[in-house]
């Protein structure tokens, strides 16, 4: 396949496990591989990503905006795709993206496209997990990431356009999808209580219930087994662990603290 001018726009921590299949999945067409790894990792990331012959970067963690907007910044051709160590690219979304890019003429200056997860031995084509689309594929200097902590929006100057095949995404465990719940929340408590704000009746109940109905029987949810259900029951737990985390804040003692 011919190489597209296209940069690679990579962040990454300990990530030995798996990067290699997404950067395998880019490696063959793109012209250019940036990678920001954090720079306290020692578990082999950086000798992989160098056989792929990506630009590597050490720097200190200064949070997933941060981080992609400096991954991003030393990109050096006009098309970026962001890319994550736990996701690939169908070989069907990179004949799309090379449509695009090598077109004579685009208005648009970005791209979204679905995300497709692997979960639990199945892939995830319903509830809130599906279609997932991602806004990933940008002309330069026509877009930043935005957002609040953990969670980077790209922030787009320009009119933004659709493909239609799937960024492949392989999720992690249970236990570790469970684990991640309070510490993704964090930040979350912390700006609630610093705006005054109260979690009530309404958000403790009522939020919970209607996750879980919204992803398993409004989204389809039902229809991807038994995963589907967890999902849905998993989005219901953590949105009211997030309105709990607050409850709590609010009467704890050392609430309003450094």
């Amino acid at each position: 396949m011919t190489r597209l001018p296209i940069s690679v726009s990579m962040i990454s921590g300990a990530e030995a496990h798996r990067i290699g299949r997404a950067l395998e999945s880019v490696a063959g067409w793109t012209s250019e591989i940036i990678v920001v790894l954090n720079e306290d990792v020692r578990d082999g990331t950086e000798e992989i990503t160098k056989r792929y012959g990506a630009k590597l970067f050490r720097e200190p963690w200064k949070g997933f905006i941060g981080q992609k907007n400096s991954a991003a910044a030393k990109a050096s051709l006009p098309w970026l795709l962001n890319l994550d160590a736990d996701e690939m690219v169908s070989p069907a979304l990179a004949a799309e993206v090379g449509g695009v890019v090598s077109a004579a003429y685009s208005s648009h200056a970005a791209y979204e496209f679905p995300r497709c997860t692997f979960y639990c031995g199945r892939w995830i084509r319903h509830g809130d997990w599906y279609p997932d689309r991602v806004r990933r594929l940008w002309r330069k200097d026509s877009a930043h990431w935005v957002g609040e902590e953990p969670h980077a929006t790209l922030e787009v100057r320009g009119r933004i356009g659709r493909l239609h095949s799937d960024l492949l995404h392989s999720n992690q465990s249970i236990a570790g999808q469970v684990a991640k719940i309070a510490p993704y929340h964090a930040e979350f408590v912390k700006r609630r209580i610093a705006a005054g704000k109260t979690a009530g009746f309404f958000a403790l109940a009522v939020r919970p219930w209607w996750r879980f109905m919204r992803a398993y029987f409004f989204r389809l949810g039902f229809l991807d087994g038994w995963q589907g259900f967890y999902i849905a029951a998993l989005a219901s737990f953590s949105t009211l662990t997030r309105q709990a985390m607050v409850r709590e804040a609010q009467t704890s003692p050392t609430s309003g603290e450094g």
